[in-house]
């Protein structure tokens, strides 16, 4: 289980525990965050899930695979070094603590 902290672009925190095995996608889902719409449930094919990560966080997180790499490009305002898509980061007790920044929408 991990702790994460959403905040949605207008600066709202919302802190949640997450199990691990899930997303961190599915976490904001299951705790109705608003900001993430996750349309394609998860299957790395809509861009509805993308964050910003803090750069601490984001050196720690497992790379960038090539279909979440092209996803991002669709995403809203997608920053180098900061944008993941939140259903291709699996939670693990390693991510208590994460922050996730929520971008002002989601295309």
């Amino acid at each position: 289980m991990a702790k994460i902290t959403y905040i949605e672009h207008n600066g709202t925190e919302h802190t949640v525990d997450v199990a691990s095995g899930l997303t961190v996608m599915e976490g904001a889902r299951d705790n109705n965050i608003p900001g993430i719409e996750a349309d394609c449930g998860g299957a790395c094919a809509c861009s509805t899930c993308h964050a910003y990560i803090d750069a601490d966080w984001f050196r720690k997180l497992p790379g960038v695979e090539a279909m979440e790499e092209d996803m991002l490009d669709f995403a809203w305002n997608p920053e180098p070094g900061k944008s993941r898509l939140t259903c291709q980061i699996k939670v693990t007790d390693d991510l208590d603590g994460l922050v996730v920044r929520l971008p002002e929408k989601q295309i």
